[in-house]
């Protein structure tokens, strides 16, 4: 089952694009979204999304809640197919990550050749494992997918992960893990490893995560962060 989302301010758009949706053979659930507002509110694990660039009236428009939702969503990322009439948006597009670009009146044609793609893009995603980290823990081995580590705590000769469902702890350095995740976390205190997909927001001293705890930012660490993140929010890494 493909879950889709379309966030678009027409409501005659948004229509049509569920019939040509609904035409594919592909089973899916559907949820339509008339502003970016309600999109960011409702938009959970979502598979696929079909955006507006232009969308009248609302504070956020279709290239930055691209941004907002590769800021806010942890493990695989949604795949992002524009659609908008106006093509001068198309190296834009693609600076935030779109899979496609699609000009309105919509081609049904093009559509399904473009919607066979992106389904099997997602289907490839699903099959392949994503990264883990194994561990030892009282004499047996344990391996964690990264995409549900918040974040890593050192705590005396022991490491604790913070994972989206509870904590698990081993005897570990969180030294040699910085070392061997350093393409995905940052080190921001002596005391913490930061998942980067799990950053919501940072000031000078703390790093705020999307479930809401707050993490000491070193004042030596955060330059160096600050460029860590920026240039993770540009598509250098993703889980």
């Amino acid at each position: 089952m493909i879950k889709i989302a379309i966030c678009d301010d027409e409501a005659n758009v948004r229509a049509y694009l569920s019939s040509l949706i609904r035409a594919q053979s592909c089973p899916c659930e559907i949820a339509e979204y008339a502003s970016s507002g309600a999109c960011l509110a409702g938009i959970h694990e979502i598979d696929l999304l079909f955006l507006d660039i232009e969308l009248t009236h609302d504070p956020l428009d279709g290239m930055a809640l691209a941004g907002q939702i590769r800021e806010r969503t942890s493990g695989t990322r949604p795949v992002i197919i524009f659609v908008t009439g106006y093509e001068r948006y198309v190296f834009d597009a693609f600076d935030v990550g779109a899979f496609q670009y699609l000009l309105k009146p919509v081609n049904e044609e093009k559509f399904a050749r473009v919607f066979t793609r992106a389904v099997a893009q997602i289907g490839t995603a699903r099959e392949k494992p994503g990264p883990a980290l194994t561990l030892r823990s009282a004499g047996a081995r344990k391996t964690v997918p990264l995409d549900s580590v918040c974040y890593i705590e050192s705590s005396n000769h022991k490491v604790v992960l913070h994972l989206k469902d509870g904590e698990f702890s081993c005897y570990a350095k969180i030294r040699d893990l910085e070392l061997e995740l350093q393409d995905r976390f940052f080190r921001i205190h002596k005391g913490y490893l930061v998942n980067l997909s799990y950053v919501d927001g940072y000031g000078k001293t703390e790093v705020t995560l999307t479930n809401g705890e707050r993490l000491l930012l070193s004042k030596y660490k955060y330059q160096d962060f600050v460029k860590a993140y920026l240039r993770f929010l540009k598509g250098g890494v993703g889980l």
